[in-house]
């Protein structure tokens, strides 16, 4: 099994063997909307700084987030890293399931453990956070999401 970590908190260690995404130390340039990876040059950003990411990312079977919450939310670069992600659908429209989803650019995506590490002021802030990354990974077309705060985390391996 193929596993991509995207880490932005420091004090966890991975495996030098698996790919790790360092969101600690790469800042993930904003999409600025202009569709080129939709119309002009489809699946292709106009910032090649991703390209390594998206083909680990595709090709992995299981990709494990280790992400930092800010205020609430994810912080603003892994926002980022989210909205640059687009390439990785199609710029058409399905109502399969009953409401607008991009439609897949590949035959699989793979599926999530996405632990996060900070404070809620109430169950609710935190359900509404857990339903939102739920939300982001059915519309990318994972199949298994699991939300679980970051001391829940074992290891890449002993999941």
């Amino acid at each position: 099994m193929k596993t991509i970590v995207i880490n932005e908190c420091k004090e966890i260690s991975i495996p030098e063997e698996t790919y790790t995404f360092d969101l600690s130390k790469i800042q993930v340039t904003p999409c600025v909307g202009c569709w080129t990876c939709w119309w002009k040059n489809p699946g292709r950003c106009i910032y090649e700084d991703l390209n390594e990411f998206y083909h680990e990312y595709i090709t992995a079977d299981r990709a494990i987030y280790l992400a930092k919450v800010t205020k609430g939310f994810v912080s603003a670069n892994l926002k980022s890293l989210f909205d640059r992600m687009i390439p990785l659908y199609l710029p058409y429209t399905t109502y399969k399931t009953g409401e607008s989803m991009h439609v897949k650019r590949y035959e699989k995506y793979p599926d999530i453990e996405f632990y996060y590490d900070g404070y809620f002021s109430t169950e609710q802030e935190c359900q509404i956070f857990v339903d939102y990354i739920k939300r982001v990974f059915y519309q990318f077309y994972s199949k298994v999401i699991v939300v679980k705060p970051v001391k829940d985390f074992v290891d890449v391996e002993g999941l």
